[in-house]
């Protein structure tokens, strides 16, 4: 049986100018990409006006709410105890989205209730997996 969750989350984004504005998020787990989390942003919040979701593994988020960590086009870091910034980069630009600590914490422990951290290979199948890489070849 494959768990899903899905949870929404209120987020900020911030501006090039420094405001802050509100910014409604989609917080999603599925066992069958157990390594991952998805957050899916509204349409509003994409330069093409399209919903757009990124994938950040599970276990960087959980480290990027205690210290800094990622490289490339994602990285996470505390903003106080509070709020745990992600910042975002893509070809289009670079994008700071905040959000509260709290939120966050809490959907992990769901998603870690869902599959244990040290049971996340359990689920997956890596001959299945490298056939859909590889296109079946």
């Amino acid at each position: 049986m494959v768990i899903t969750l899905e949870q929404p989350a209120q987020a900020r984004l911030i501006t090039p100018a420094g405001h802050e504005r509100p910014l409604p998020v989609v917080l999603r787990y599925s066992a069958e990409d157990p390594m991952a989390i998805q957050m899916v942003f509204p349409p509003q919040a994409s330069l093409d006006g399209a919903e757009v979701t990124w994938i950040v593994a599970r276990q960087l988020l959980e480290e990027g709410m205690d210290a800094p960590a990622g490289s490339g086009d994602v990285q996470i870091w505390p903003l106080g105890r509070a709020r745990t910034v992600l910042e975002l980069r893509s070809i289009q630009g670079l994008a700071l989205v905040q959000f509260d600590t709290i939120v966050l914490r809490r959907f992990l422990v769901r998603s870690y209730t869902a599959v244990p951290a040290d049971g996340e290979e359990d689920g997956l199948d890596l001959d299945e997996g490298l056939s859909r890489l590889l296109g079946g070849f």
